[in-house]
């Protein structure tokens, strides 16, 4: 439940029992009040600032001066961006709604864990349409994929799929705003004095505007199905009327109520960002770019130096504990645990 939202609660509670959708990852750990969203992306961003300043200051003294970093919002601003051209590389691969929907999932939830500064965004796309391709039951050859997307190689693509699919907590199931109004189409069916025609018309402008809510942070917020009674809402609000009272009969004045925030962020938001502003964050990007993630510079090959000593020094470690456990006559080496090494995993940190 998004923390400080307690209407929500109210317009979800139509029976005293809990859904499964409270069961699920996407519930527990996906869900926001938009005061957290705008906390969590402040601090990860002022974290990054101050991290990438003082790389900067280690690659050379005072060069961070006169860099512009990104904010929160210019960040958000290019993420949209990516999240947009989802559907356009999956109009290409002509990849199902739920390929498409996932992915865009996929990239929002990404950068509540990480910054632009550090991945950007256009790689990061990639691999979360990929890795989306397999959680859902379609996927394709990494070299296919690759193949088709210039100046990509299968590489490209692999290389972030751990750190993605770690972002995400390893939460691969979302729960999706189209699905619900395809239940719901099938309900209003049965609504009198109403054709097929124009449940089919209605439920394909109601889900042009499911496909406008995914460049919002309405999923991070709201549940699927207030998403789709609201989608449902902008298309025909006699109809979302009717379902609502067929469904909920006791709650329905209150869900109607609820779906109003969700309607005014799809109207104001649901649209790709200005092409001029996004160039414009772009090239900033490049200046504040983390100069440990830019191959060939010196904070980047110091930062590779001390992995690999840390690791040098890891292997002779554990070269050492095997001598010692088999000089003591044990070849399975068992002091390796009383003596504290199990503490060196092969984790990053």
């Amino acid at each position: 439940m998004a923390a400080g939202q307690p209407s929500h609660a109210n317009a979800e509670a139509s029976s005293s029992k809990h859904s499964i959708y409270e069961a699920s990852t996407q519930y527990r750990h996906w869900r926001f009040s938009p005061e957290q969203l705008v906390d969590t992306r402040a601090s990860l961003n002022a974290a990054a600032v101050s991290v990438i300043r003082d790389a900067f200051e280690a690659d050379e003294a005072r060069s961070s001066t006169t860099v512009s970093f990104l904010d929160a919002n210019e960040e958000s601003l290019l993420v949209k961006l990516y999240v947009g051209k989802v559907s356009q590389l999956c109009g290409h691969f002509r990849f199902p709604e739920e390929v498409e929907a996932t992915a865009m999932s996929y990239l929002k939830r990404f950068y509540l864990k990480n910054t632009v500064m550090d991945w950007h965004p256009k790689n990061v796309m990639l691999t979360a349409l990929f890795l989306a391709t397999k959680t859902t039951n379609n996927p394709i050859p990494v070299d296919t994929y690759a193949s088709h997307i210039p100046k990509t190689q299968p590489s490209d693509v692999l290389d972030l799929e751990f750190l993605v699919a770690q972002s995400l907590g390893f939460d691969f199931a979302v729960w999706h705003a189209h699905r619900a109004l395809w239940g719901m189409s099938l309900d209003i069916q049965v609504l009198p004095e109403l054709t097929r025609e124009e449940v089919h018309r209605v439920y394909q402008i109601a889900l042009n505007h499911v496909r406008a809510s995914r460049l919002t942070d309405a999923e991070l917020i709201f549940t699927p199905a207030q998403i789709a009674l609201a989608c449902l809402s902008l298309a025909s609000p006699h109809l979302a009327v009717s379902w609502t009272r067929l469904k909920l009969a006791e709650d329905a004045d209150m869900l109607l109520s609820a779906i109003q925030p969700i309607k005014d962020m799809v109207v104001a938001h649901g649209s790709s960002p200005d092409v001029e502003a996004v160039r414009d964050v772009d090239r900033r990007l490049k200046l504040c770019k983390n100069p440990e993630k830019v191959m060939g510079s010196r904070a980047y090959m110091k930062k590779q130096q001390e992995a690999e000593r840390r690791a040098d020094e890891k292997r002779k470690r554990k070269a050492a504990e095997v001598r010692r456990a088999m000089e003591e006559g044990d070849p399975f080496g068992s002091e390796l645990a009383r003596d504290g090494a199990m503490d060196d995993d092969d984790d990053d940190d």
